[in-house]
């Protein structure tokens, strides 16, 4: 009779493997993930993390602000106003002759009037 080989035995144990370490990412890893966003070990409240938003709506234009954006590769208009916190209407209306096809990396976009 053959020897069997040892990847039969390890091949699904790998598989076992795998798929718990899958598991453990797509959960965010558990108090480590908890731990990362909170800042202070998971000892905040719910109540001040509501408190204290990290992503707030930008107000009006302000002196502040960045009145244009340099296309970087993989840009699309709708990750720019993702990133930028401007709506993708208003750099539409400023870039009227703004081909999403087009974008080059280095292109410049109007993000303030």
């Amino acid at each position: 009779m053959a020897r069997r080989s040892p990847a039969r035995l390890l091949a699904p144990l790998a598989l076992v493997g795998f798929a718990f370490a899958l598991l453990l990412v797509l959960n965010g890893g558990g108090s480590d993930g908890e731990r990362s966003a909170g800042g202070d070990g998971g000892s905040s409240s719910p109540a001040s993390a509501t408190a204290t938003p990290t992503s707030t709506p930008r107000p009006s234009t302000s002196s502040k602000e960045p009145r244009s954006y340099t296309v970087k590769p993989g840009d699309t208009p709708s990750a720019i106003a993702d990133e930028t916190g401007v709506s993708l209407e208003e750099i539409e209306r400023l870039n009227p002759d703004l081909d999403p096809q087009l974008l080059s990396p280095g292109d410049r976009i109007k993000l303030r009037p």
